[in-house]
């Protein structure tokens, strides 16, 4: 793939990358407010599968087409058996995660920055999706809801684990409790968006590029520091921070970072 060339990876995500190194990934079910069937799961990882191996990647921006980020589960599949092959919840089908959480933790795992542009309805599977998101830009009006509890059923694509830190434990669990619904503008004070904008895919893409023209060894490195943040404990994270900073000083991408400041211009950088 070259950084022009625009892919239509499936019938259910579309993903652009641009020159400046920004994947512009996009779920166009739009019929059915991208909500999340079998189908819909097996697209989006192939998408994010595409993703790991796309050279010239610097940042991703994710959204949903039409009136929707994404509904969350379609409801069509409850009254479907699961197939005769599907794999037990329990079992690790991608790593740490089976197929559903994987739709969700993909985002973070994904060596680069990643922006969620967040519009419309963003329910239950949908708000997992979005909170995969490293920056979540979302429009004050979009209804949003941790929805699982409606159906009877717990927040599993993930939810649990990404939202440590984003927010606060008494919040999360009135919010997992009672399903309630919340618009984008109280999402950002709860925790669960970053900015609100009128215009959230627009300034997403502003924003990655802007990260997209920092050194992008420090920005991965940066991203695995903020997860080692989390997950480990102080004395592990301060030598990560060594491993990391030792790796980038004095490299081509870190002098020329500081090459282009000190002569105010566009960094030219290496790719990975």
């Amino acid at each position: 793939m070259t950084a022009t060339a625009t892919t239509i990876v499936n019938d259910r995500v579309a993903i652009e990358l641009g020159e400046d190194g920004v994947a512009d990934v996009r779920l166009v079910r739009t019929d059915k407010l991208n909500a999340l069937d079998p189908a819909m799961f097996q697209r989006i990882i192939e998408a994010g599968s595409a993703l790991q191996r796309m050279k010239g990647l610097r940042a991703v921006v994710l959204s949903g087409e039409g009136r929707a980020f994404c509904a969350g589960l379609d409801l069509a599949n409850f009254s479907k058996p699961p197939a005769a092959d599907e794999p037990p919840l329990t079992e690790r089908t991608y790593g740490n995660a089976n197929r559903a959480q994987q739709v969700a933790m993909q985002w973070r795992k994904l060596p680069v920055p990643v922006i969620a542009a967040v519009h419309g309805v963003c329910f239950g599977g949908g708000l997992q999706i979005a909170s995969g998101a490293d920056i979540r830009i979302v429009h004050p009006e979009t209804r949003m809801a941790i929805m699982e509890m409606k159906w009877g059923l717990v927040p599993d694509m993930g939810g649990y684990a990404l939202w440590r830190g984003l927010v606060r434990d008494d919040v999360l669990r009135e919010l997992i409790y009672t399903n309630r619904e919340f618009t984008g503008a109280e999402a950002q004070r709860l925790g669960l968006a970053t900015y609100v904008d009128d215009s959230p895919r627009e300034r997403a893409l502003a924003l990655a590029r802007t990260i997209a023209l920092k050194n992008p060894h420090a920005i991965r490195a940066a991203k695995r520091l903020q997860a080692a943040m989390v997950e480990n404990d102080t004395d592990a994270i301060l030598m990560e921070e060594s491993i990391e900073q030792h790796a980038i000083m004095r490299s081509r991408n870190q002098i020329e970072a500081v090459m282009a400041e000190m002569e105010r211009r566009k960094p030219n950088f290496e790719d990975l």
